[in-house]
This record gives structure tokens, sequence and C-alpha cells, in this order.
């Protein structure tokens, strides 16, 4: 028997140029739509979505983008959780964390990802993938 799952009670959808300021536009739009939501600006929660926001968007146009194609964000909020999905149009190149050298400038993104979602992981695409990482809610 499978498990049913929470209706979302909010999803925001948004599509952006696969470009620096389509990442940043992409941050700043998820905390004013979470502030909307009831979860304020600057609080943990918020602060923890930003973040991932900004990673996973600066990801999609740095290491997966193809001209002429944008990414899209998407928020979800459930009952339990806050989804963060991040599509972009490769799927060629499957993410993993790993360990940056020490004097590395780059590489820690995953790895700040990894520390603050519950949970994460990737999910393919007809035109390329998605990155998701969910928030528990307080």
């Amino acid at each position: 028997m499978k498990a049913e799952t929470a209706a979302p009670a909010a999803e925001f959808t948004q599509r952006f140029s696969a470009t620096r300021r389509g990442a940043r536009l992409a941050r700043h739009l998820a905390v004013h739509q979470l502030d909307g939501w009831g979860i304020p600006y600057g609080s943990d929660l918020s602060d923890s979505a930003a973040l991932i926001v900004a990673e996973l968007a600066a990801n999609a146009v740095t290491h997966a983008r193809v001209p002429g194609r944008d990414f899209e964000l998407r928020l979800t909020l459930c009952p339990t959780t806050l989804r963060i999905e991040v599509s972009d149009a490769r799927a060629d190149r499957e993410p993993a964390p790993r360990p940056p050298t020490p004097d590395s400038e780059t590489g820690r993104g995953l790895l700040l990802v990894e520390a603050l979602a519950t949970t994460w992981g990737t999910a393919d695409r007809v035109v390329g993938k998605t990155i998701w990482a969910e928030l528990a809610l307080p």
C-alpha cells in the first residue's frame, strides 16, 4: 500500500534566466514568498531556505547552464515541510557533495545544502534534472 502524501498548503513556481542575476532574483523572491506564507524574513527557516535556494540556483547557472534555457524554482509548503526544487536543463551532470581542498574557493555549496536540509536529492525530468531539498517546519 502506498503512503498518502499531504496536499501542499501553498506552492510557488517561477522560471529565471540562467544567469547570476537570475540566481540572485530567485533567492530574493523565495524569501519574499516565504514571508507571505508566514515564515518571517530573517527567521532561521527563512535564512536556511535562502541559502539553499542560493546554492542550488548558483549551481544551475554555473554548472548546468544551457544557452537559451532557463532554470525553475519551485517552493512547496506542506503541513510539516518546506520543499525547495531547482530544475535545470542538464541531465548529464549529477551533483555530488565532495569535500573541497582547504585552499579551494568553491565546492562547498552542496555540503551546505546537506547540512541545512532535513533531506535532499535529485530527480530526472524529460529535459534536465531537479535538485530538491526539504526543511522541517517548526
